[in-house]
């Protein structure tokens, strides 16, 4: 990562033994690489992007002067000027191009797509890339005011809708809570919103202050007693040995970032048999009742301790019978991710997990200035039927409306699709889309 300026063209999909091989360096302590202090990631001379594989009709280009960024987009449907403009937000670890099957159907419904690498991530730059950077310009708040700016460079007042998937979701329902005026509807996919955090009301008069039944710090320990002892993934994600993880699985002589990305899309995506026949999580007594229960998910959520990310997935690899034959996601789109985050890396993309609600007082404050507020436009969510992710709260993914939305629509279950819907089941998602902006127009 200390030359952002050069990748490979290609990065080579390595075999199951030399991930395993490169994870059992990986594994352990965290390494001793001192954190990078880059200025800001540049773009420089690169190769055109998605490797020649997006849709027709679908094009890349640079945006300036974004909130103090030059944002990297896909778009579609700019043949026509004045289309009214859909939004897409990806999420963790995605791009812009986890949305290039959807907006030609967008296009062909009369919209503007547009789709950026999201702050911290891929070919979007002017972020302070070193592990230690000021954390503020990655809160959610801020993000939104990304999403803002982007709107207003691109010459629009507001837009149709905004999309937001994973850690899009945040962003998005942020977005449509604060300016509706700019993004008046909503989709969720593969998370809800449960409201923004709130002060404690009536406590004058003698309402109780309430207080979480256990911590984080508390949640931690109890996966600490677990046989085999676990982890947190969002915890892991937030260390610097993660970031190091990740940036010698980058630099290593065989690289394996796209080895990696077939991995870990696979664990969670809809062809992985752990994520078949979900139950929701019901509510829980305590704190290792609660570890138990989580510890029944794959362990891309729930790590064994001892191992990294790379560990994880390299104990879980698909055989090569499955990587060729997977329609969803190509060898070829596995390169693109692989090309796009070696030369990036993930310090931006980890920033979430470091700073997120629960962990990271700063982001608790900053939304507190919409305690109690309401998402008030018509709003959706969509979840594949085969992702955790959407399972992990108490009664699943059609409890997601029942709290902080005046105007939900209702929870689409997609048959087929895991985690990634909108690359696994991009024809369904293209259809709710365009059929929510129709019946809310």
């Amino acid at each position: 990562m200390s030359n952002l300026n050069s990748f490979p063209s290609t990065v080579p999909l390595i075999s199951r033994r030399g991930l395993l091989a490169f994870a059992s360096v990986a594994g352990g302590a965290a390494l001793a690489a001192a954190p990078l202090r880059a200025a800001v990631v540049n773009s420089g001379d690169l190769p055109s992007y998605g490797n020649g594989m997006l849709p027709a009709g679908v094009r890349a280009r640079l945006i300036l002067n974004v909130n103090g960024l030059t944002v990297n987009i896909l778009e579609a449907g700019f043949e026509t000027p004045g289309r009214p403009m859909v939004l897409l937000l990806h999420g963790f670890p995605n791009l812009a191009y986890s949305w290039r099957k959807v907006m030609p159907a967008l296009a062909a419904a009369g919209y503007y797509a547009v789709a950026p690498d999201c702050r911290g991530f891929g070919r979007t730059t002017g972020w302070d890339t070193s592990f230690d950077a000021d954390p503020a310009p990655f809160l959610a708040i801020n993000m939104v005011r990304d999403q803002i700016a982007l709107v207003y460079a691109l010459g629009y007042r507001n837009t149709a809708m905004m999309v937001g998937h994973d850690q899009g979701v945040q962003v998005a329902a942020l977005g449509a809570l604060i300016r509706p005026d700019i993004f008046p509807r909503l989709t969720l996919i593969g998370g809800g919103f449960g409201g923004t955090p709130s002060f404690p009301f009536n406590t004058a008069n003698g309402a109780p202050v309430p207080t979480p039944a256990y911590t984080n710090e508390d949640l931690d320990a109890a996966y600490a007693k677990l046989s085999p002892p676990r982890k947190g993934y969002g915890d892991y994600w937030s260390t610097r040995e993660a970031d190091n993880d990740m940036r010698t699985l980058a630099s290593g002589k065989s690289n394996g970032m796209a080895g990696f990305f077939r991995g870990f899309y696979y664990m969670k995506s809809a062809d992985f048999a752990g994520n078949q026949n979900l139950q929701p999580m019901h509510a829980v007594r305590g704190v290792q009742e609660a570890a138990e229960q989580n510890a029944q998910m794959p362990e891309y959520y729930v790590m064994r301790r001892d191992r990294s990310m790379p560990a994880t997935i390299a104990a879980f690899m698909p055989n090569g019978t499955y990587s060729r034959n997977c329609k969803w996601l190509t060898d070829s789109d596995c390169e693109v991710y692989g090309n796009e985050y070696t030369r990036s890396g993930w310090t931006g993309a980890l920033h979430v997990y470091r700073h997120r609600l629960g962990t990271y007082p700063q982001q608790s404050a900053e939304q507190l200035t919409f305690s109690g507020r309401t998402i008030d436009v018509p709003a959706q969510v969509i979840s594949g039927k085969q992702d955790w992710g959407a399972n992990r709260a108490v009664g699943g993914p059609m409890t997601v409306g029942k709290v902080g939305f005046t105007l939900f629509k209702g929870v689409h279950m997609i048959e087929r699709a895991g985690h990634w819907t909108q690359e696994e089941q991009p024809e369904q998602v293209g259809q709710l889309l365009t059929a929510f902006l129709r019946e809310h127009a």
